[in-house]
């Protein structure tokens, strides 16, 4: 009986030395691929380490099992989809299931999109569950706030991170989230003496500065000519509200057939804002529909150089026309 309960120990000790080393040899070798795979909740300990073996992970699962309850933490394994990188060995590979350390992706939504493009980029992001995708517009904003009718200007264009395999309503939860956030910081630091009656017009005239400048040094400018405009009853005449209102019908060019065809968003047509925003503003436009530039330009005029002309008469504008695109 000693004789066996020596081998006992023995065996115990040589199995104990192989574990830990096995648990600290990496799984996948360094050139190898990552490998996918996503635990199922209430999977249990025996049925995780199926689940990642299955997924093509080279691992005995019943060994990883055992390493799970050996190191008391097979209780603490959670639900979700993971990446195992090259490198990682078993014990690594348990402390992500136990951390959580779900596979990240990220999605960016650029500033100046419609909302039209933010939801196509969503609905083709191979990472994402996709939930929204058959709802309509006005469906899916009754999911994310009931403060609104359209869409349109109320997410806020950044890199948004998140767990693969996450519903795509989660993005547009935090992204209309962020914009609320940023709309009302700006309007509380806003020029009181502007022609905005809610934080709404003020996201509206943002997103018609986004659309008329990719300067970032001139958007501040180019609000100061618009508010003055609203200010003096002036028409706003910006092509990027025509373009908006015309939908399907824009090819690529304005014609001036287009400016005259009226549309709820033709500032040719109609005096004052159009009645939503017409892109998503980011961070510089907000703040500059906020605090435009103080100046006494009514007009501007592309040099066609990525900078514009502004002049406070109709005049000097004519000229600068003449000059710069005729």
């Amino acid at each position: 009986m000693k004789k066996l309960f020596t081998l006992f120990i023995l065996l115990a000790a040589l199995v104990a030395v192989g574990s830990a080393y096995w648990a600290r040899q990496p799984i996948l070798p360094a050139d190898a691929k990552a490998v996918d795979f996503t635990i199922n909740p209430g999977s249990g300990v025996n049925g995780s380490a199926q689940q990642i073996a299955d997924a093509g992970v080279p691992i005995n699962p019943d060994l990883f099992a055992l390493l799970a309850r050996l190191s008391g933490k097979g209780a603490k394994i959670k639900a979700g989809s993971y990446e195992l990188k090259p490198g990682a060995t078993p014990m690594r590979l348990l402390e992500q299931l136990v951390r959580g350390e779900f596979a990240q992706e990220s999605l960016t939504v650029i500033e100046g999109w419609t909302f039209k493009q933010m939801r196509k980029a969503i609905a083709e992001h191979p990472g994402l569950k996709h939930d929204t995708i058959t709802w309509s517009d006005e469906q899916l904003l009754a999911r994310v706030t009931d403060q609104y009718k359209q869409p349109e200007g109320l997410f806020f264009p950044d890199t948004y991170l998140f767990a693969k395999g996450s519903s795509d309503l989660q993005i547009y939860k935090q992204a209309f989230a962020l914009m609320n956030k940023r709309l009302n910081e700006a309007w509380s630091q806003r020029n009181l003496s502007l022609p905005y009656h809610t934080p709404y017009d003020a996201l509206t005239m943002a997103s018609i500065v986004e659309k008329e400048t990719g300067r970032k040094s001139e958007r501040g400018m180019v609000a100061g000519v618009f508010t003055n405009r609203l200010k003096v009853g002036m028409l706003l005449q910006t092509d990027p509200t025509v373009i908006y209102g015309m939908g399907e019908r824009y090819q690529g060019n304005i014609r001036k057939s287009d400016l005259l065809t009226d549309t709820p968003y033709n500032t040719y047509t109609r005096k004052g804002m159009p009645p939503t925003p017409i892109s998503l503003p980011g961070a510089a436009s907000l703040a500059a529909a906020m605090n435009p530039d103080k100046t006494e330009a009514l007009y501007f005029v592309a040099r066609g150089d990525g900078t514009s002309h502004f002049s406070s008469n109709l005049s000097e504008h004519n000229q600068a026309v003449n000059r710069y695109q005729r």
